[in-house]
């Protein structure tokens, strides 16, 4: 990661804080077709070249690969949505606290990089009483920007705008 990418990543407790905040009082299959239409209108307005994928207890509620995205792009959904099933934390969190250790992923996991990705991208779909069912996961651009993406679509869906420093929505 660049120093720029290293400047414009969010903390660990941010990323933690945006785990607890965004979780689900339910989430059905209407929720899923509901949070997935949105993100490609997301990704559409911003003509991002992304594919979007969101799971629930193993089955695939919602997929959309929208113009620019590739094959591949569904290669990683897949490795960083084990992450989230593995670990129970957002990719990009995971991957954040093997940084914070100074290593990586990859180097201290212990896991096969082609079956598992601690980049940004997924993120839990976590309901208030029962934990972590699922993961709504982006792939095409940096992991900063996929995760981001991913947040800003959970924000928007929830209606649970990112807190400013002072403690209050925006």
């Amino acid at each position: 990661m660049t120093t720029q990418q290293q400047q414009l990543a969010p903390s660990i407790e941010e990323l933690e804080e945006q785990e607890q905040r965004l979780t689900f009082d339910r989430f059905t299959y209407d929720d899923a077709w509901a949070l997935g239409s949105l993100m490609v209108e997301l990704a559409r307005e911003r003509r991002l070249p992304v594919a979007i994928d969101i799971h629930r207890g193993g089955q695939q509620l919602f997929h959309a690969a929208l113009p620019g995205s590739a094959p591949d792009n569904d290669a990683w959904i897949v490795r960083k949505r084990r992450v989230v099933e593995r670990y129970g934390a957002a990719s990009y969190l995971v991957g954040s606290r093997f940084r914070a250790k100074g290593t990586t992923f990859e180097n201290s996991s212990r896991l096969d990089a082609d079956t598992y990705a601690a980049h940004g991208g997924s993120f839990p779909i976590r309901l208030e009483q029962a934990g972590i069912i699922g993961a709504v996961t982006v792939s095409g651009l940096p992991q900063v920007e996929d995760h981001r993406l991913v947040v800003a679509a959970l924000e928007k869906f929830l209606g649970r705008p990112a807190r400013s420093a002072g403690g209050s929505t925006d």
